[in-house]
């Protein structure tokens, strides 16, 4: 497997494709609406899972395809026949949530067209792959396994939620106003880290029994970038 280079997309208001019709399809589904995107859904068959998404009000209209309706509503567009490449024409991203042999055929086509495609449970059809998602008070963190292990994925994102201060909305808004201050009067990126930390600290007072801070807040191994 390559080295994968982490990513965050904003598909909101962008058209992505997602190929499948069933169960695991709904949550791609549930997901991709969650971030903003409008999503297309091509398969012969829709649960009523995905159909639920697209709300009574929608208008069937027939199509090019003599065999297709096209169920539209202003996020969720419903296409019941099976993939054909033309389906990726003008989309962002792509989701493969069918069988293998179909998955195959959605990363042909997105391969022609260039465009990035997540095979669900299938990395050999896959060139994008969906993390776990820690979302809270503003803070995004994403872990991938590279398509290779997506239960561990799991259990490391509910561990580190686990590990997320309850306080964070106070880093957050401590953080904003630093960066602001730090812009304001041309700190350096390198003098920034070692500011911010000094500046969470803050946040717990100056008594004793906290005069070194949060006991693991402190400057990481790591680079700032």
């Amino acid at each position: 497997m390559s080295e994968l280079l982490p990513l965050f997309l904003n598909l909101t208001g962008r058209a992505v494709v997602l190929v499948g019709g069933g169960r695991v399809a709904a949550a791609k589904l549930h997901q991709l609406l969650a971030v903003g995107a409008h999503v297309t859904v091509v398969a012969p068959e829709i649960s009523d899972a995905i159909k639920a998404n697209v709300g009574a009000g929608f208008q069937a209209a027939r199509s090019g395809h003599p065999e297709t309706w096209a169920r539209q509503e202003r996020r969720v567009r419903i296409v019941e026949r099976g993939f054909q490449p033309e389906d990726l024409d003008g989309t962002w991203l792509v989701v493969a949530a069918a069988t293998p042999p179909v998955n195959r055929a959605v990363a042909a086509a997105a391969e022609q067209r260039r465009l990035f495609v997540n095979a669900v449970d299938d990395p050999a059809n896959a060139t994008a792959y969906l993390s776990g998602v820690v979302r809270r008070d503003g803070v995004t963190i994403a872990i991938s396994t590279s398509g290779d292990a997506p239960a561990l994925t799991s259990l490391l994102r509910e561990a580190l939620d686990a590990l997320l201060p309850r306080d964070l909305p106070a880093w957050i808004a401590r953080a904003r106003d630093e960066r602001i201050a730090w812009r304001r009067g041309g700190v350096p990126m390198d003098e920034r880290k070692p500011r911010l930390l000094t500046a969470l600290n803050a946040i717990y007072g100056s008594a004793p029994e906290r005069a070194t801070g949060v006991p693991w807040l402190h400057a990481p191994e790591d680079s700032w970038l």
